[in-house]
């Protein structure tokens, strides 16, 4: 299968021309040229099949030109080594827990995916491949953890300083080896813009091979479909209508559910559940969309302006507002709504919510008011222990250290500090 931009100006690509190139020529995303269902009896039989079988089963139309069958299944296999449960919070009310991972976010599953893969597409190669990534929170450390130690990639994170909670900053900034972090001083907006001038700065196209990490990145985005599909496969015992709510940032995961809708999977609705930083919520009322720069919030993986996977969404439905509106809906939360969510969560059912998943819950509950009978499954995006101090000083309870975050508190933060695009670009030709 081929890729092609969506500014449908640069030529169509491989899977593997996609994931190294990271975005078009033309300054575009990259899609797949057509999603082809799966059969019926998939989705009839899903809770007879391991979770590696269906994720082989989803991906497989994608990469199967460039990726021999037995080593995507090894590739898989690497990379879903963890759990994605479904626990029940209270009637017709669950979450999807992603956070079982290394890094202990839903991110650990695409950057491992598109690392094995840049792993397989690098072997035999001469050249290096430089993977450059901005991140908001928890894609740095997954980047980070899943790249490291790869033969033939280095590895730069640009973070926004004072931005990120410690314990995410010390999962980018303490691996070492093949891990570079850059400390910008700015926002999440600024470190992308940063990223996505380089990927179109001919100087240093020419001296070195560039990719991206983030979403926009097709081997990043696209796997994050699997565990909508792990989860309809816990929840269709139910019987009911299903809708997932995604805690929404960049917007990948919530383009990624509706790729696995389009494989055949059923489920109602989406709900795009952000913070203050509220681009598609406002989009959705006024059908225009104003990009912003973004505010710092407690859930601060959400912390996005002009979030790009939403041009992917749009593209989906072939820009037309009311298809979307259909199978979408998006709200907006504050700090304060969010904190006093994660109080009720806890207060109520004892279970302990992070303020990514209390954004997701409170979009959930939402759009339950007026669809009281439906299913929903909001997302958990990161364990709270990412989050440890607004989470302890919210709920007042301490919370355990999982071992996963234990072995990096105790390791030196090491980065480079950078103001602007021509620091990064010195440094990247300098290296």
């Amino acid at each position: 299968m081929n890729f092609y931009s969506l500014n449908k100006k640069a030529p169509e690509v491989s899977f593997k021309d996609a994931v190294i190139k990271g975005i078009a020529p033309d300054k575009g995303l990259y899609f797949p040229e057509k999603i082809e269902p799966l059969p019926k009896r998939f989705f009839e039989q899903i809770e007879d099949l391991t979770d590696h079988e269906i994720a082989f089963n989803a991906i497989h139309q994608f990469v199967s030109k460039e990726i021999p069958n037995e080593r995507l299944r090894e590739i898989i296999a690497k990379v879903l080594d963890f759990d994605f449960p479904v626990v029940e919070i209270e009637e017709n009310v669950s979450t999807l827990e992603l956070f079982h991972g290394p890094t202990m976010a839903f991110k650990d599953v695409g950057a491992r995916f598109m690392a094995n893969c840049l792993g397989y597409f690098s072997e035999g190669e001469k050249q290096d491949v430089t993977v450059l990534v901005a991140t908001s929170g928890d894609t740095g450390g997954a980047v980070a953890n899943g790249f490291l130690g790869v033969e033939g990639v280095r590895v730069v994170i640009l973070y926004p300083d004072g931005k990120v909670s410690d314990i995410q900053e010390r999962q980018l900034t303490t691996l070492g080896q093949n891990i570079t972090a850059l400390r910008v001083d700015g926002t999440f907006d600024d470190c992308q813009k940063m990223v996505k001038t380089a990927f179109l700065d001919e100087t240093l196209l020419e001296k070195m091979q560039l990719t991206s990490a983030n979403s926009i990145n097709v081997a990043r985005w696209l796997p994050q479909l699997f565990y909508f599909l792990f989860a309809y496969k816990q929840a269709k015992s139910q019987g009911k209508e299903i809708v997932f709510s995604i805690p929404s940032g960049n917007f990948g995961n919530v383009c990624a559910g509706m790729v696995a809708q389009r494989l055949g999977m059923p489920v109602k609705h989406f709900i795009a559940s952000t913070n203050v930083n509220d681009t598609v919520p406002e989009f959705m009322k006024t059908e225009e969309y104003k990009p912003k720069p973004s505010t710092a919030t407690i859930s601060n993986a959400m912390d996005v302006g002009d979030p790009s996977n939403f041009i992917r969404i749009r593209h989906l439905y072939q820009d037309n507002f009311e298809a979307l509106k259909e199978n979408l809906s998006s709200y907006s939360f504050s700090d304060a709504e969010t904190k006093e969510t994660m109080k009720k969560i806890y207060g109520e059912s004892g279970y302990v919510a992070d303020p990514h998943g209390a954004v997701g819950y409170l979009g959930l509950k939402k759009y339950q008011e007026s669809h009281p009978d439906v299913y929903g499954i909001f997302l958990e995006t990161a364990h709270p222990v990412k989050f440890l101090d607004v989470v302890e000083e919210t709920i007042g309870q301490t919370v355990t250290i999982p071992g996963q975050i234990k072995k990096v508190m105790d390791k030196e933060k090491k980065s480079i500090s950078i103001k602007k695009y021509e620091e990064l670009k010195q440094y990247l030709l300098n290296r």
